[in-house]
């Protein structure tokens, strides 16, 4: 599915796979982000993913013009959570809305793993 945005010049339609890589590229560059993981993470083995796949660890959901984004990540052991995920939860949505001009009406953290840096 892809976001849509209507106007009096027309329709601009915005591909899902568009949205996440912009996601993705926003989100990895907070710190204490080790990297973005795989979305089917459900055997119990995280997989950190490159740049040029970062799109595989965003779900995204569009509805009308409204937004919703499910970021699955890896955190870097001795950083607060809480901070490295509202960093990401306001790059994110700054960098969506004011890219697409859409409404980004939820973004969901979904921890998959703490990294250990050497």
């Amino acid at each position: 599915m892809s976001a849509k945005i209507k106007n009096d010049k027309g329709t601009i339609f915005i591909e899902d796979t568009v949205l996440a890589t912009i996601a993705g590229l926003s989100a990895i560059e907070c710190y204490g982000l080790v990297g973005m993981s795989s979305r089917n993470a459900a055997d119990g083995l995280v997989e950190l993913l490159r740049k040029d796949n970062l799109k595989r660890g965003v779900k995204i959901c569009t509805d009308d013009d409204k937004i919703t984004i499910d970021l699955y990540i890896v955190v870097q052991f001795g950083t607060k959570i809480s901070v490295v995920a509202n960093n990401i939860i306001d790059k994110v949505k700054y960098n969506i809305e004011n890219l697409t001009g859409m409404k980004v009406e939820k973004i969901n953290i979904n921890v998959e793993g703490v990294r250990v840096q050497k």
